[in-house]
């Protein structure tokens, strides 16, 4: 992993962000109800250190941002366990005494003094630079506003056991929450931010339904814990390298200069190791109806939530996909932002090599704050921002007043078919026996998966596979998958929302349902793709969010079949899979009735497009996407 750039470098960051933030003018007093926190003296010269009582600017400490005074803080979590939580707060440097500001607050595990993933090389401690880019995007300190990052517990300063997105971590964010709107600096009103990790912390905050809580910002989250370590039943390659790659964030060594009660809370996992077995432990559990997994639903624990939410979401996201998304959306009742479009693990002001914004659009600081203005302070939007900006699968951009917008749903039927569930070692053979290159089986990825950073789990599709698949089936010959073609659309359609495939299947293994979207020139992308555990009687499978425009004249394919990927370590049973009464359900919409706005193409789109176009004739057409050719 590359370590990161200094502290005035816009941060790309890694996983998860909790800010709580404190404001202390000239000599600073504690705060209320901080009777364990430290008052050890800071350091003289650029490596100053913090505590509740001694403030520390920019001009002391050069990791502090400029305009703000940093102090640190401690304070139990709210589930009676012991655990001692950690926060650096940044408040604005020239707060007047008893000026009382609301605060933005991130809450994760990559908020430590030595580095957000590992070490990061810093030659002395201060506050994480994880949401610099934020801090300076928003000019946050100018306009008011105090920044504050909680360490979860078993991070950072922190102590206590990790318990990925569990009851305790929950515990952790109600008592960030409640403790941030309690300080003599605060007005009691707080607005979460994050990405990734900490952007599933501001879920699970809007989950908790806090009254002190007014809005959350989360870019890229998990919506659900379960979908990111299984896909119904069958494990992804990161089933141990998460574990592993958090473990790891735990153990981190702080920085020597640290203040003393930091570096003991710092020093937990060495004498609980306990800890890191009972974190693995959790990720081995398969059932997604366990009690584990239940209490990490957070897709269903917001149902009913009302907390005005800005979400953004990658459809083609490579690490934090887009599965149980509109569930919680569907879920939550409150006022809702978002943008939504074609790029991968990116934040909305991150720009890729070439100055390129990542997700193609501008704007992102200047909505954020205004989102914060309007729910955190009352003030009213002077810009009236659309609800939804959606990039679609053509890289134009649309506003609309929610996501998904759905003009028709339709079922369509698949029919019946048979594949051999071999892993795709049968398509292989075929393709290796007509002289095309074979996609070769992958290793399994490294140890070390974050949220925030997934190693490659698979290379670009070979070109000749699916082709070769289907050319095997119209020979009549049984192999690693089948297809189902529809007739050519008469008009242009969108695919949103969630796609549904519901079958009754013979034989006990695996399935993987894709849909491609194929030219008439035989090129074809896979624009969604799940995979299950085959389960006795009629199962339904949903596949992940999507919104991916079928232009008049070409072909929706179905394929279902055997894994064949890397993307999951699923284990073939080798037996021969009977499918019946195969349907898909699908919401649709009209590209005609867009309302377009600002946005460029979003620069992964074409990468994604180059990985997943592959050579695919149309066969005979058994179904139409459009019954009677509207919308």
């Amino acid at each position: 992993m590359n370590r990161r750039r200094a502290a005035t470098s816009a941060a790309s960051a890694l996983v998860t962000t909790f800010a709580l933030t404190a404001t202390l003018a000239g000599p600073a007093t504690a705060a209320p109800g901080t009777a364990t926190e430290s008052t050890t003296t800071t350091q003289a010269g650029a490596g100053a250190v913090a505590t509740a009582t001694t403030p520390v600017t920019h001009q002391e400490n050069d990791r502090v941002p400029e305009g703000s005074v940093w102090t640190q803080h401690y304070f139990p979590s709210s589930d009676r366990s012991g655990t001692e939580l950690h926060a650096d707060v940044l408040l604005p440097e020239n707060l007047p005494r008893g000026k009382k500001v609301p605060v933005i607050l991130s809450i994760g595990p990559y908020f430590g003094h030595s580095g957000q993933t590992d070490p990061e090389g810093w030659t002395h401690t201060g506050p994480s630079s994880r949401f610099q880019d934020f801090v300076e995007g928003t000019d946050l300190f100018a306009h008011g506003y105090a920044f504050v990052m909680v360490d979860l517990r078993g991070f950072g300063g922190s102590t206590g056991c990790l318990d990925w997105g569990g009851p305790g971590e929950q515990a952790d964010v109600k008592a960030a929450v409640d403790w941030a709107s309690k300080q003599s600096w605060s007005t009691g009103a707080v607005g979460m931010y994050g990405k990734s990790y900490d952007a599933v912390t501001g879920l699970i905050g809007n989950d908790l339904k806090q009254k002190p809580l007014k809005a959350v910002v989360v870019q890229e989250p998990v919506w659900d814990m379960y979908q990111y370590i299984y896909s119904n039943g069958v494990p992804r390659p990161n089933v141990t390298g998460t574990a592993n790659a958090y473990n790891g964030i735990a153990t981190l060594p702080q920085l020597a200069d640290d203040d003393p009660h930091y570096l003991a809370n710092a020093e937990w996992e060495k004498t609980h190791p306990e800890c890191l077995t009972e974190n693995s432990a959790g990720y081995k559990i398969a059932d997604q109806k366990d009690k584990h997994w239940t209490d990490r639903d957070l897709a269903k624990m917001a149902k009913g939530t009302k907390t005005p939410l800005f979400v953004t979401q990658g459809f083609v996201e490579n690490n934090t996909k887009p599965e149980e998304m509109q569930e919680y959306l569907d879920n939550h009742v409150g006022p809702e932002r978002g943008w939504l479009g074609q790029w991968d693990h990116v934040r909305g002001g991150d720009r890729v090599g070439d100055g390129r914004l990542a997700m193609g659009r501008e704007g992102w600081y200047d909505e954020t704050l205004s989102f914060y203005d309007e729910y955190l302070k009352g003030i009213k939007p002077k810009v009236k921002y659309p609800a939804y900006v959606v990039e679609d699968s053509t890289g134009a951009w649309r506003t609309q007043k929610t996501w998904p917008e759905v003009k028709r749903s339709v079922t369509l039927p698949l029919g019946n078919g048979s594949y051999l569930d071999d892993g795709g070692a049968s398509g292989r053979a075929a393709l290796a026996a007509s002289g095309e290159q074979t996609p070769q089986t992958l290793g399994r990825p490294s140890g070390t998966w974050d949220m925030e950073n997934a190693p490659a789990t698979e290379q670009p599709a070979p070109q000749g596979l699916a082709k070769g698949l289907a050319k095997l089936q119209k020979d009549g010959k049984v192999t690693s998958s089948f297809f189902v073609w529809s007739k050519p659309l008469g008009r242009s359609a969108r695919v949103t929302g969630t796609p549904q495939v519901s079958l009754t299947a013979k034989g006990t293994g695996n399935v993987m349902l894709k849909l491609y979207d194929v030219a008439p020139n035989g090129t074809a992308v896979m624009f969604d793709e799940q995979v299950s555990l085959l389960r006795s009687g009629r199962m339904t499978v949903d596949l992940k969010a999507t919104d991916w425009t079928l232009a008049a004249g070409h072909v929706l394919a179905v394929e279902i079949g055997s894994i064949q990927t890397g993307s999951w370590r699923a284990t073939p049973s080798k037996e021969t899979i009977e499918v019946k009464g195969a349907q898909l359900r699908l919401a649709l919409n009209d590209p005609a009735r867009d309302i377009a706005t600002a946005g460029g193409r979003s620069p992964f789109l074409d990468t994604y497009l180059r990985q997943y176009t592959v050579n695919l004739q149309a066969g005979p057409a058994t179904f139409t996407v459009l019954p009677g050719n509207h919308l």
